[in-house]
C-alpha cells in the first residue's frame, strides 16, 4: 500500500500547486485592478483641478489619499502583506479632509467637530499602538516561493 500513500502525496502536491497558482493569479489580477483604478481616479481628480484652475486643500488631501492607496498596493505587491498602518493613514487623511472641508465652508462648529477630532486622535493612537506592537512583537517570518514558512518544524 506504499504506492497508495505516494499517489495521495503526489495528488496533494499537485492540488496544492494548482491552488497556489490560482490564488496568486487572483492576487495579481486584483492588485493590478486596484492599482489601475486608483491611478485612474487620481488622474481624473487632477484633471478636475486643472479644469477648475485651482486646487483646494480638499483636493490636495484627496491626492494624498490616492498616494497612500497606491503605496499600499505597491507594498502588498512586493511583500504579500497588507500594512494596516497605511489604512490608518488613509483614514486620518480622510477625516482631516472632511474636517477641513466642514470648517472651510463656514459651518458653525458643533459636536461633529469634536467627534472628527476625537476620531483623528484615536486613529493616531492606533498608529502608535501598531508601530509599538510591530516593533515589540515582530511577526514577519521568511516565506519561500511556495508560500511555506522557511524553518518551520526544523527548530529555526
Amino acid at each position: 500500500m506504499k504506492w497508495v500513500d505516494r499517489s495521495r502525496e503526489q495528488m496533494h502536491k499537485s492540488a496544492n500547486s494548482v491552488g497556489n497558482l490560482l490564488v496568486e493569479g487572483f492576487h495579481y489580477l486584483g492588485l493590478f485592478a486596484i492599482g489601475a483604478v486608483t491611478a485612474w481616479a487620481s488622474v481624473m481628480a487632477f484633471m478636475a483641478m486643472l479644469e477648475k484652475g485651482q486646487a483646494s486643500i480638499d483636493d490636495i488631501l484627496l491626492l494624498f489619499i490616492y498616494l497612500e492607496l497606491g503605496a499600499m498596493v505597491g507594498i502588498y505587491f512586493k511583500t504579500n502583506h497588507l500594512p494596516i498602518r497605511f489604512l490608518l493613514y488613509v483614514a486620518i487623511t480622510a477625516l482631516t479632509r472632511y474636517l477641513i472641508g466642514d470648517v472651510s465652508h463656514h459651518r458653525p462648529p458643533d459636536i461633529g467637530l469634536v467627534y472628527s477630532c476625537a476620531g483623528i486622535f484615536l486613529l493616531a493612537l492606533s498608529v502608535v499602538a501598531v508601530r509599538f506592537a510591530s516593533y515589540r512583537f515582530p511577526s514577519s517570518k521568511p516565506i519561500d516561493s511556495t508560500g511555506e514558512v522557511i524553518g518551520k518544524n526544523t527548530g529555526q
